[in-house]
Protein backbone atom coordinates (compact mmCIF):
# COMPACT_ATOMS: atom_id res chain seq x y z
CA UNK A 1 0.00 0.00 0.00
CA UNK A 2 2.32 2.50 0.82
CA UNK A 3 4.84 1.57 -2.30
CA UNK A 4 1.44 2.58 -4.32
CA UNK A 5 1.20 5.69 -2.65
CA UNK A 6 4.79 6.55 -3.08
CA UNK A 7 4.77 5.44 -7.07
CA UNK A 8 0.82 7.68 -7.12
CA UNK A 9 2.80 10.59 -5.36
CA UNK A 10 5.76 10.50 -8.05
CA UNK A 11 3.64 9.76 -10.80
CA UNK A 12 1.95 13.04 -9.40
CA UNK A 13 4.83 15.18 -8.75
CA UNK A 14 6.06 14.00 -12.16
CA UNK A 15 2.53 14.92 -13.91
CA UNK A 16 2.81 18.55 -12.14
CA UNK A 17 6.20 19.19 -12.90
CA UNK A 18 5.90 18.82 -16.08
CA UNK A 19 2.91 20.75 -16.80
CA UNK A 20 4.57 23.42 -14.75
CA UNK A 21 7.41 23.41 -17.44
CA UNK A 22 4.56 22.72 -20.26
CA UNK A 23 2.86 25.90 -19.19
CA UNK A 24 6.05 28.14 -18.46
CA UNK A 25 7.49 27.27 -22.35
CA UNK A 26 4.01 27.97 -23.72
CA UNK A 27 4.08 31.53 -22.36
CA UNK A 28 7.25 32.17 -22.72
CA UNK A 29 6.99 31.14 -26.50
CA UNK A 30 4.66 33.75 -26.96
CA UNK A 31 6.82 36.67 -25.98
CA UNK A 32 9.81 35.32 -27.70
CA UNK A 33 8.94 33.93 -30.77
CA UNK A 34 6.09 36.85 -31.27
CA UNK A 35 5.52 36.99 -35.47
CA UNK A 36 7.16 39.52 -37.34
CA UNK A 37 4.68 41.17 -40.13
CA UNK A 38 5.38 39.61 -43.30
CA UNK A 39 7.74 41.48 -45.34
CA UNK A 40 5.28 42.14 -48.49
CA UNK A 41 2.57 43.37 -45.77
CA UNK A 42 4.71 46.21 -44.52
CA UNK A 43 5.82 47.10 -48.09
CA UNK A 44 2.01 46.96 -49.77
CA UNK A 45 0.77 49.05 -46.24
CA UNK A 46 3.61 51.87 -46.44
CA UNK A 47 3.19 52.16 -50.14
CA UNK A 48 -0.38 52.39 -49.93
CA UNK A 49 -0.51 54.91 -47.47
CA UNK A 50 2.03 57.28 -49.47
CA UNK A 51 4.64 56.93 -46.65
CA UNK A 52 7.37 54.84 -49.30
CA UNK A 53 8.07 57.03 -51.66
CA UNK A 54 9.75 54.10 -53.61
CA UNK A 55 11.38 56.60 -56.83
CA UNK A 56 12.64 58.48 -53.88
CA UNK A 57 14.10 55.66 -52.13
CA UNK A 58 15.78 53.87 -55.19
CA UNK A 59 17.04 57.66 -56.58
CA UNK A 60 18.44 58.31 -53.01
CA UNK A 61 21.97 57.85 -52.77
CA UNK A 62 22.18 54.58 -49.66
CA UNK A 63 24.67 52.25 -47.91
CA UNK A 64 24.06 49.06 -47.14
CA UNK A 65 24.90 48.23 -43.59
CA UNK A 66 25.81 44.38 -42.09
CA UNK A 67 26.94 44.97 -38.28
CA UNK A 68 28.03 42.30 -36.28
CA UNK A 69 26.21 42.17 -32.92
CA UNK A 70 27.72 41.37 -29.53
CA UNK A 71 25.14 38.86 -29.31
CA UNK A 72 26.77 36.98 -32.22
CA UNK A 73 24.56 37.60 -35.14
CA UNK A 74 24.43 39.98 -37.83
CA UNK A 75 22.25 43.57 -38.07
CA UNK A 76 21.06 44.48 -41.56
CA UNK A 77 20.68 47.93 -42.06
CA UNK A 78 20.37 51.46 -45.05
CA UNK A 79 22.36 54.15 -44.31
CA UNK A 80 20.22 56.97 -46.57
CA UNK A 81 21.71 60.10 -46.93
CA UNK A 82 19.66 61.96 -49.53
CA UNK A 83 22.03 65.07 -48.54
CA UNK A 84 25.78 66.17 -47.75
CA UNK A 85 25.73 65.94 -44.23
CA UNK A 86 27.67 64.03 -41.78
CA UNK A 87 24.35 64.59 -39.09
CA UNK A 88 22.57 61.47 -38.62
CA UNK A 89 19.37 59.70 -37.22
CA UNK A 90 18.82 56.00 -36.70
CA UNK A 91 15.64 54.99 -36.40
CA UNK A 92 14.31 52.26 -34.47
CA UNK A 93 11.43 50.57 -35.09
CA UNK A 94 8.56 48.71 -33.08
CA UNK A 95 7.85 45.41 -32.24
CA UNK A 96 6.94 42.91 -35.30
CA UNK A 97 8.00 46.09 -37.90
CA UNK A 98 10.95 46.26 -40.08
CA UNK A 99 12.87 48.59 -41.21
CA UNK A 100 10.55 49.39 -44.06
CA UNK A 101 8.15 50.85 -41.28
CA UNK A 102 11.34 53.28 -40.20
CA UNK A 103 11.87 54.88 -43.69
CA UNK A 104 8.30 56.77 -43.57
CA UNK A 105 10.72 58.96 -40.80
CA UNK A 106 13.62 59.55 -43.52
CA UNK A 107 11.90 62.30 -45.49
CA UNK A 108 10.87 64.39 -42.65
CA UNK A 109 14.68 64.46 -41.19
CA UNK A 110 15.63 65.09 -44.84
CA UNK A 111 13.86 67.85 -44.39
CA UNK A 112 15.54 69.03 -41.12
CA UNK A 113 18.98 68.58 -42.54
CA UNK A 114 19.55 64.77 -41.45
CA UNK A 115 20.61 61.76 -43.15
CA UNK A 116 18.81 58.35 -42.04
CA UNK A 117 20.15 54.87 -41.10
CA UNK A 118 16.81 52.64 -40.99
CA UNK A 119 17.72 48.49 -39.50
CA UNK A 120 16.54 45.68 -38.60
CA UNK A 121 16.03 44.02 -34.46
CA UNK A 122 16.79 41.07 -33.66
CA UNK A 123 14.59 38.07 -35.62
CA UNK A 124 13.21 41.04 -37.20
CA UNK A 125 13.04 41.76 -41.28
CA UNK A 126 16.10 40.88 -42.65
CA UNK A 127 18.72 40.78 -39.15
CA UNK A 128 19.75 37.31 -36.99
CA UNK A 129 18.74 36.22 -33.24
CA UNK A 130 16.43 33.65 -32.60
CA UNK A 131 14.43 35.61 -29.58
CA UNK A 132 13.00 39.09 -29.17
CA UNK A 133 13.64 40.58 -25.31
CA UNK A 134 11.86 43.39 -25.82
CA UNK A 135 14.48 46.04 -25.61
CA UNK A 136 16.79 44.07 -23.22
CA UNK A 137 19.35 42.63 -25.82
CA UNK A 138 18.18 45.06 -28.76
CA UNK A 139 19.94 47.79 -26.56
CA UNK A 140 23.66 46.23 -27.32
CA UNK A 141 22.87 45.83 -30.99
CA UNK A 142 21.54 49.37 -30.81
CA UNK A 143 25.22 50.20 -29.52
CA UNK A 144 26.56 48.57 -32.41
CA UNK A 145 24.60 50.47 -34.27
CA UNK A 146 25.87 53.76 -32.72
CA UNK A 147 29.22 52.84 -32.87
CA UNK A 148 29.52 51.77 -36.51
CA UNK A 149 27.84 55.02 -37.65
CA UNK A 150 29.87 57.20 -36.03
CA UNK A 151 33.07 55.50 -37.22
CA UNK A 152 31.23 56.61 -40.24
CA UNK A 153 30.24 60.41 -39.62
CA UNK A 154 33.01 61.40 -36.77
CA UNK A 155 32.89 62.25 -33.10
CA UNK A 156 31.18 66.09 -34.42
CA UNK A 157 28.39 65.39 -36.34
CA UNK A 158 24.86 65.49 -34.93
CA UNK A 159 23.57 61.86 -33.79
CA UNK A 160 19.59 61.66 -33.04
CA UNK A 161 18.15 58.46 -32.04
CA UNK A 162 14.26 58.36 -32.88
CA UNK A 163 12.28 55.02 -31.33
CA UNK A 164 9.10 53.40 -31.61
CA UNK A 165 7.05 51.45 -29.39
CA UNK A 166 9.57 48.09 -28.76
CA UNK A 167 12.28 50.84 -30.76
CA UNK A 168 11.49 53.54 -28.08
CA UNK A 169 11.84 51.63 -25.04
CA UNK A 170 14.94 50.18 -26.80
CA UNK A 171 16.09 53.67 -27.33
CA UNK A 172 16.16 55.00 -23.76
CA UNK A 173 17.00 51.39 -22.17
CA UNK A 174 20.53 52.01 -24.57
CA UNK A 175 20.60 55.64 -23.43
CA UNK A 176 19.92 55.11 -19.70
CA UNK A 177 21.51 51.75 -19.22
CA UNK A 178 24.79 51.29 -21.69
CA UNK A 179 25.75 54.49 -23.14
CA UNK A 180 24.26 58.09 -23.42
CA UNK A 181 26.41 57.93 -26.46
CA UNK A 182 24.05 60.25 -28.68
CA UNK A 183 23.23 63.89 -29.19
CA UNK A 184 19.46 63.36 -28.34
CA UNK A 185 16.78 60.64 -28.34
CA UNK A 186 13.34 61.06 -29.44
CA UNK A 187 10.65 58.19 -27.96
CA UNK A 188 7.44 57.42 -29.53
CA UNK A 189 4.82 55.83 -27.59
CA UNK A 190 7.70 53.66 -25.42
CA UNK A 191 6.41 51.77 -22.87
CA UNK A 192 7.58 52.91 -18.97
CA UNK A 193 8.04 49.34 -17.53
CA UNK A 194 7.82 45.76 -19.34
CA UNK A 195 6.14 43.82 -16.44
CA UNK A 196 3.47 46.49 -16.20
CA UNK A 197 2.38 46.76 -20.02
CA UNK A 198 2.55 42.47 -19.60
CA UNK A 199 0.16 42.79 -16.50
CA UNK A 200 -2.06 45.05 -18.16
CA UNK A 201 -2.32 42.75 -21.43
CA UNK A 202 -3.07 39.81 -19.17
CA UNK A 203 -5.52 40.96 -17.46
CA UNK A 204 -7.30 42.51 -20.63
CA UNK A 205 -7.26 38.94 -22.23
CA UNK A 206 -6.86 36.26 -20.49
CA UNK A 207 -8.99 34.73 -17.34
CA UNK A 208 -5.92 33.65 -15.29
CA UNK A 209 -4.61 35.34 -12.54
CA UNK A 210 -2.18 37.75 -14.14
CA UNK A 211 0.34 38.62 -10.93
CA UNK A 212 0.84 35.15 -10.94
CA UNK A 213 1.54 34.73 -14.64
CA UNK A 214 4.01 37.38 -14.99
CA UNK A 215 5.94 35.94 -11.98
CA UNK A 216 5.44 32.62 -13.70
CA UNK A 217 6.38 34.10 -17.22
CA UNK A 218 9.35 35.98 -15.47
CA UNK A 219 10.89 32.49 -13.72
CA UNK A 220 11.02 31.03 -17.31
CA UNK A 221 12.29 33.84 -19.04
CA UNK A 222 15.35 34.23 -16.83
CA UNK A 223 15.60 30.16 -16.96
CA UNK A 224 15.60 30.55 -21.07
CA UNK A 225 16.80 33.72 -21.99
CA UNK A 226 19.24 34.92 -18.91
CA UNK A 227 17.08 38.24 -18.11
CA UNK A 228 14.11 39.04 -16.28
CA UNK A 229 11.43 41.49 -16.88
CA UNK A 230 13.34 43.92 -14.12
CA UNK A 231 16.03 44.50 -16.73
CA UNK A 232 13.35 46.15 -19.30
CA UNK A 233 12.68 48.92 -17.33
CA UNK A 234 12.55 52.44 -19.49
CA UNK A 235 11.36 54.36 -16.22
CA UNK A 236 14.35 53.18 -13.92
CA UNK A 237 16.71 53.91 -17.34
CA UNK A 238 15.66 57.56 -17.63
CA UNK A 239 16.83 59.00 -14.68
CA UNK A 240 19.95 58.41 -15.96
CA UNK A 241 19.71 60.09 -19.38
CA UNK A 242 21.61 63.44 -19.60
CA UNK A 243 21.40 64.02 -22.69
CA UNK A 244 17.71 66.08 -24.35
CA UNK A 245 14.78 63.71 -24.57
CA UNK A 246 11.65 64.30 -26.57
CA UNK A 247 8.94 62.18 -24.95
CA UNK A 248 5.88 61.41 -27.70
CA UNK A 249 2.88 59.66 -27.33
CA UNK A 250 -1.11 59.58 -28.60
CA UNK A 251 -3.97 59.73 -25.91
CA UNK A 252 -5.90 57.17 -27.57
CA UNK A 253 -3.71 54.53 -27.86
CA UNK A 254 -5.10 51.33 -26.10
CA UNK A 255 -2.09 49.15 -26.34
CA UNK A 256 0.36 51.12 -24.39
CA UNK A 257 -0.92 53.61 -22.50
CA UNK A 258 -0.20 57.35 -22.36
CA UNK A 259 0.34 57.48 -19.12
CA UNK A 260 3.54 55.33 -19.47
CA UNK A 261 4.98 58.10 -21.46
CA UNK A 262 4.18 60.63 -18.94
CA UNK A 263 5.90 58.54 -16.30
CA UNK A 264 8.71 58.53 -18.54
CA UNK A 265 9.27 62.14 -18.92
CA UNK A 266 8.46 62.76 -15.12
CA UNK A 267 11.25 60.27 -14.24
CA UNK A 268 13.76 62.05 -16.79
CA UNK A 269 15.64 64.70 -15.58
CA UNK A 270 15.77 68.28 -16.97
CA UNK A 271 16.49 68.70 -21.16
CA UNK A 272 13.13 67.24 -21.53
CA UNK A 273 9.86 67.68 -23.67
CA UNK A 274 6.45 65.61 -24.17
CA UNK A 275 3.61 65.76 -26.39
CA UNK A 276 0.95 63.73 -26.28
CA UNK A 277 -1.24 63.91 -29.35
CA UNK A 278 -4.88 64.08 -29.11
CA UNK A 279 -5.55 61.92 -32.10
CA UNK A 280 -3.53 58.31 -33.21
CA UNK A 281 -3.95 55.02 -32.12
CA UNK A 282 -0.56 53.03 -30.70
CA UNK A 283 2.37 54.43 -32.81
CA UNK A 284 0.28 56.42 -35.62
CA UNK A 285 1.05 59.79 -34.27
CA UNK A 286 3.25 60.64 -37.09
CA UNK A 287 0.64 59.00 -39.72
CA UNK A 288 -2.41 60.83 -38.63
CA UNK A 289 -0.72 64.44 -37.81
CA UNK A 290 2.39 64.16 -39.89
CA UNK A 291 2.47 68.15 -40.11
CA UNK A 292 2.08 68.54 -36.75
CA UNK A 293 4.75 65.82 -35.59
CA UNK A 294 7.81 67.37 -37.19
CA UNK A 295 6.64 70.71 -36.13
CA UNK A 296 6.75 69.24 -32.48
CA UNK A 297 10.53 67.65 -33.25
CA UNK A 298 11.61 70.92 -34.92
CA UNK A 299 10.94 72.99 -31.91
CA UNK A 300 12.25 70.63 -30.07
CA UNK A 301 15.45 70.64 -31.69
CA UNK A 302 15.25 74.63 -31.86
CA UNK A 303 14.88 74.52 -28.04
CA UNK A 304 16.92 71.77 -26.52
CA UNK A 305 19.25 70.97 -29.23
CA UNK A 306 22.03 73.98 -28.71
CA UNK A 307 24.04 73.51 -31.41
CA UNK A 308 20.96 72.13 -34.32
CA UNK A 309 21.31 75.55 -36.55
CA UNK A 310 24.97 75.88 -36.27
CA UNK A 311 25.86 71.87 -37.30
CA UNK A 312 23.26 71.95 -40.57
CA UNK A 313 25.06 71.29 -43.93
CA UNK A 314 23.72 70.11 -47.22
CA UNK A 315 20.73 72.49 -47.84
CA UNK A 316 18.19 71.06 -45.51
CA UNK A 317 14.74 71.11 -46.99
CA UNK A 318 13.17 73.99 -44.22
Amino acid sequence: MKKKFMLASSIATTFLATATAVSGIMLTNRLMYIKPKDAAFIYDREVKAKRFDEAWFNGCLKEELTIQSPNDYTIKGIFLKPLTTKNTMIICHGVTESKMNSIKYARMYERLGFNTVVYDHRRHGDSGGKTTSYGHYEKYDLQAIVQAVKAIIGENALLGIHGESMGAATTLLYAGTVEDNASFYISDCAFSDFRELLARIIKNSISIDFKFAIHFTNIFIRLREGYSFDHVNPKLAVKNIRKPTLFIHSEPDDFIPSTMTEQLFDAKPDAKMLKIFKDGAHAQSFNVSPFEYEQVITKFLQDFVGNYWNNLEGDPLV
